[in-house]
């Protein structure tokens, strides 16, 4: 046993029962069990539906965890420490799940299993490790754990997202400036074409005829767009759909280098995570699947999970997916053979985040002149196709 395990303070519960103590079935409690979340649902009426799901900021998730961690450090029973962040959360469906957490425990429900009644607050990585966590005692190690877990994941979402900004802010003022050509100047040249009765060259009719297409049939080409979207949508929201998707983006050039460097660092945090929490493998690579975030890598995850449980272990069946690296495979390898699974998880996750900040970097670099690129050339097909125009009326005046 740990030398400081005997020095750690113990942390009681509203019930004088050490933090994380499972309760036993009572008349009282029916529901309370290992793992099970006894909470009561409130029922909505038709009057409550909700057209989208209320989520919560991964930040307040992150920063939870590590003030919850002080707290038990410090030896504040866990039941007042949540009492005092429902008082203090500053959203309202965090704030809602607190006060239920805190109702839980009240009735006899552990931590964890008052957690995980609330799946849509808390990620379901979160909860086994909690879970694990009661189990072995170390519940103020595990929420540092999953705040720094959070906080990576957060900067990495960051940093995609930064680099999807800016060539979306190009696309849009680029449609922004050929709708203003199309709506606005174009048709003004046309009538002071017209007067003159002069034959334009090419380039001009096909940008006069394209901007009198878009101003007449605007409403038609906004419906469409819409439409197209919302069946987009749709599709994303079948299985089939979001396969499609999932294997288009993994073999998009520049694009699937940094899907997958994303997928693989995203993956061997959480689950270095929930090893180094004690959650069994085969648990923790359910939670890794679902986690993926893409379809492709989840069924292919489902199958090592299955290998696992026919006693292969989990080097062989992840390295025959094909879709983690060599390295990655290599230091599972390596992980399983010496019982350092946690630590070299965590090196190929901390080695893939320096990676994707690079793919990150350079498909911006890629990116961004493309669009200045696209954009220019529109814009300078434009302006070329009217000064020929205006040019050509003018020599035309001139010799008559």
């Amino acid at each position: 046993m740990d030398r400081n395990e005997f020095n750690a303070p113990v942390i009681t519960d509203y019930r004088g029962l050490p933090a994380g103590t499972f309760p036993m079935p009572s008349a009282e409690n029916p529901e309370s069990s290992v793992g099970l979340g006894g909470g009561e649902k409130k029922k909505k009426s038709i009057w409550q539906f909700e057209v989208t799901k209320k989520r919560v900021p991964r930040a307040d998730l992150m920063n939870f965890s590590r003030q919850l961690a002080a707290f038990i450090r410090a030896g504040i029973p866990i039941l007042e420490a949540i009492d005092t962040f429902a008082q203090e959360a500053g959203n309202r469906t965090f704030k809602e799940a607190l006060v239920d957490i805190g109702a839980a425990l009240r009735q006899g429900e552990t931590f964890s299993a008052a957690v995980a009644a609330h799946g849509k607050t808390f990620p379901s990585f979160y909860v086994d490790m909690l879970r694990a966590a009661e189990l072995t005692g170390r519940l103020d190690s595990v929420l540092d754990q999953l705040s720094r877990y959070i906080e990576r994941d957060l900067e990495a979402r960051r940093k995609i997202r930064s680099a999807r900004t800016y060539p979306a802010l190009i696309g849009v003022m680029s449609l922004g400036t050929v709708g203003i050509l199309s709506v606005f100047v174009l048709p003004r040249f046309k009538t002071f074409f017209a007067s003159f009765h002069a034959k334009l060259p090419l380039a001009t009719r096909m940008v006069l005829a394209a901007g009198n297409f878009v101003g007449t049939w605007w409403w038609a080409i906004l419906l469409g767009v819409v439409t197209a979207v919302v069946a987009i949508v749709v599709a994303l929201r079948t299985t089939a759909g979001r396969v499609a998707l999932d294997k288009a983006l993994l073999k998009l050039p520049v694009v699937s280098d940094v899907v997958r460097f994303a997928i693989v660092e995203r993956t061997c945090r959480i689950l270095a995570s929930m090893v180094k929490a004690g959650v069994p493998l085969p648990d923790a690579m359910v939670v890794v699947a679902e986690s993926a975030g893409n379809k492709v890598y989840e069924r292919a995850l489902g199958k090592v999970r299955a290998a696992m449980l026919e006693g292969e272990g989990i080097a062989t069946p992840i390295t025959r997916t094909n879709l983690f690296p060599a390295a990655v495979t290599q230091m599972v390898r390596v992980g399983e053979n010496t019982g350092t699974l946690d630590i070299q998880l965590e090196t190929a996750a901390a080695f893939y985040e320096q990676e994707l900040d690079y793919k990150i970097k350079k498909l911006t670099t890629l990116f961004e002149p493309a669009m200045i690129i696209f954009m220019g050339l529109v814009v300078g097909f434009v302006a070329i196709a009217l000064v020929s125009a205006m040019y050509g009326i003018f020599r035309q005046v001139n010799l008559q």
